[in-house]
């Protein structure tokens, strides 16, 4: 099963540069093992240290918030996009 993930730019010195990467998971929270797996620490900045999704990290299973589908256990599927938006502050 091959999910696509959108990686955000701020992130993508843990993906070598890489702004997409494919993983094979069956929900969320599996994906973010999967990271992980292939780029060491990047758990760390999307997780807090319960390894509960940060706040200010958002998470769209195609283009739907996974706070309105099942949080980090929404399934995936084969040919599921995921992206990975960082809330941004300004004033």
């Amino acid at each position: 099963m091959s999910i696509k993930v959108l990686i955000p730019t701020p992130l993508q010195k843990l993906t070598n540069n890489q702004a997409t990467l494919e993983c094979n998971a069956d929900t969320v929270s599996d994906l973010l093992e999967s990271l992980e797996a292939s780029c060491p620490g990047i758990k760390a900045r999307l997780c807090d240290d319960k390894g509960e999704l940060r706040r200010f990290v958002n998470f769209y299973v195609n283009s739907e918030d996974i706070r309105f589908l099942e949080g980090a256990k929404t399934p995936l599927k084969d040919g599921d996009e995921v992206s990975i938006i960082p809330a941004i502050a300004g004033g």
